[in-house]
């Protein structure tokens, strides 16, 4: 009778735990119906152990090749991490100092020096802390089957490197940029100081000791491992080209990986961190990692909570593919999600979220529901349009059944309800906007404040919805032709764009390998000019005076374009967008 009691009571926790993961994995699969996500593969870390691994959807959107727990993902910049724990090994090794010039050890290439560099050098805990003033954030990778240039060749950004040089403007140390090209110096450093390929020292010193047996910095894959990848879909889920880009910036963006590897990699900052053994770098050098150097930014990891709350992680995209790790130093939770696709949402948010809440833990946000109020539907048809929520990334919001709702790459996203006459609160976040208008009454912009990462700042208006407008004569019909001209170059790039005429320097820099869509630009049609002047707008290091809103007929049907325009006229930027 004792046994069939227990059998029973075992029987009945194995239902529960059966219909809570259910719960946990239909949210996550609903999730992706709502993004149209082809594949993700995750990772849950409890009590300094991957409670969970699981995989959802398939390697592209055929749908034929399920995702596996061994299906490999492009980590992004994610690879960063990884990454600085090698440099950091280097560093207990004695091979490296943390605040001595990187030039010292740099053999095959210098960091050039300048008026920026004549006091302050450019130093490793500034590579690894983002605040050495080394320029170039990201980098877009190499179609397979292009060629491939050498590091010292993306330094220097000489053919084929299809990025600008690497190069040093502001005082090192002074404030804080991301910079993928500063990552790029330290893979050079690394091969530099060890004599090895960057690939095998890390997973010889990396990758191996922590068990990280399905990782590899290898650039490109060779066949056998090329078998085991997920295929990239870009933002619009269309293929990318050949699968996936080849990224000769290992460092910084060439990371193949599984989310229960990055959840290794995780647990050992964990163990380090609490003076456990099943690290590579000691407890000192950890606690060091996760230091605050400037702007929430350790060496290697981003911060978040506070002393004791304290979380690492780092997010992370390559063309088609996004990557998202955040851990808890001292409580051993974590999560890590890697998906074959661009998405510009919150979804992973979510997810997180969704995860926390279900295992009751501790240390993460605690999301406040709120509450709604009635606003008039005519007041709120004037907060649509699209804002500058920071440098070249578009936050849409659009009207629907008294709410706001952000728009991601043609989805609807994040809901936000009206807790007051202007002022909106997110019901994914504890995020609210307030907007704000002139004299006119026109809406010119909304104020954004985080309560879980404590600040508050102004978001410019960029302009209205363009589906919402009609179509009007263009106030100065002369342009279009040129701004036509400047956008076919921009498209181009290379010799094409550095000749073309009606583009700022910093357009022709950034655009120099050309723009991937659209492919072909036909026409435009004017539909809307807005003055910006004034609002802190700055695109390609050039503020934006008015942006203007074409209609445009190419190979990518139905969309539209904002054009970026400087005060005298020239084109510093544009973004396609689909309403």
């Amino acid at each position: 009778m004792k046994n069939q009691r227990l059998f029973l009571i075992l029987s009945f926790l194995l239902v529960v735990l059966q219909v809570q993961a259910d719960d946990l994995d239909e949210f996550i699969r609903s999730q992706m119906r709502k993004r149209g996500i082809p594949g993700l593969s995750l990772a849950i870390i409890q009590d300094g152990k991957i409670l969970k691994a699981q995989s959802y959807g398939f390697i592209d959107k055929d749908g034929k090749v399920p995702v596996t727990a061994n299906t490999l993902f492009q980590a992004g910049s994610v690879s960063k991490s990884v990454a600085a724990m090698g440099a950091l090994y280097l560093v207990e090794q004695n091979k490296l100092l943390l605040d001595e010039d990187v030039n010292i050890k740099l053999k095959s290439w210098k960091v050039p020096d300048n008026e920026f560099t004549k006091d302050k050098k450019v130093t490793l805990r500034g590579i690894l802390s983002h605040t050495t003033g080394l320029t170039v954030h990201g980098f877009p990778g190499y179609a397979v089957g292009a060629k491939i240039p050498s590091v010292v060749q993306i330094l220097d950004g000489t053919a084929p490197a299809n990025t600008p040089p690497v190069r040093v403007d502001f005082v090192p140390g002074s404030r804080w940029r991301y910079s993928g090209g500063g990552y790029t110096v330290m893979q050079q450093l690394m091969e530099d100081v060890t004599g090895a390929e960057f690939p095998e020292f890390m997973k010889n010193n990396v990758l191996s000791p922590l068990g990280m047996k399905n990782s590899t910095y290898q650039q490109p894959l060779p066949p056998e491992l090329a078998k085991l990848t997920a295929t990239g879909h870009y933002s619009d889920r269309s293929l990318v080209e050949g699968r996936w880009h080849i990224y000769p910036e290992m460092a910084a963006a060439g990371l193949w990986t599984t989310p229960s590897d990055l959840a290794r990699f995780a647990i050992s900052i964990q163990h380090a961190y609490a003076g456990k053994s099943g690290s590579v770098l000691s407890q000192s050098m950890t606690r060091q990692m996760l230091t605050d150097q400037k702007n929430r930014d350790g060496l290697g990891v981003f911060l978040q909570g506070d002393s004791t709350t304290l979380r690492f992680g780092h997010n992370g995209r390559d063309e088609g593919f996004d990557a998202l790790l955040t851990a808890s130093a001292d409580k051993g939770q974590g999560i890590v999600i890697m998906i074959n696709a661009n998405d510009n949402s919150h979804m992973m948010g979510r997810i997180v979220d969704f995860i926390t809440d279900y295992y009751h833990w501790d240390g993460f946000p605690v999301k406040i529901k709120p509450a709604a109020v009635s606003v008039d539907p005519h007041t709120l048809t004037a907060f649509e349009g699209r804002y500058e929520l920071f440098n070249n990334r578009i936050v849409t919001f659009e009207a629907e059944n008294q709410r706001l709702f952000t728009l991601e790459d043609g989805f609807v996203d994040e809901e936000f309800v009206p807790v007051g006459n202007n002022t909106f609160t997110s019901t994914d976040r504890n995020v609210s906007v307030t907007f704000t208008d002139d004299s006119n009454g026109n809406v010119t912009g909304f104020t954004l404040q985080d309560k879980d990462q404590g600040y508050e700042r102004t978001v410019p208006r960029i302009g209205p919805l363009a589906h919402a407008h009609q179509t009007h004569a263009d106030p100065d019909p002369s342009r279009a032709p040129k701004i036509m001209a400047a956008l076919q170059a921009i498209v181009k790039g290379g010799k094409t764009l550095e000749e073309a005429s009606g583009l700022t320097s910093g357009a022709k820099r950034d655009f120099a390998g050309g723009m991937r869509e659209p492919e072909t630009l036909k026409s435009l049609t004017f539909i809307h000019s807005e003055n910006v002047a004034g609002r802190g707008i700055k695109r390609h290091e050039s503020d934006v005076s008015e942006i203007v809103t074409y209609q445009l007929k190419s190979d990518q049907p139905d969309t539209y374009i904002l054009v970026h325009l400087t005060s005298d006229g020239l084109v510093t930027d544009c973004d396609l967008v689909e309403k």
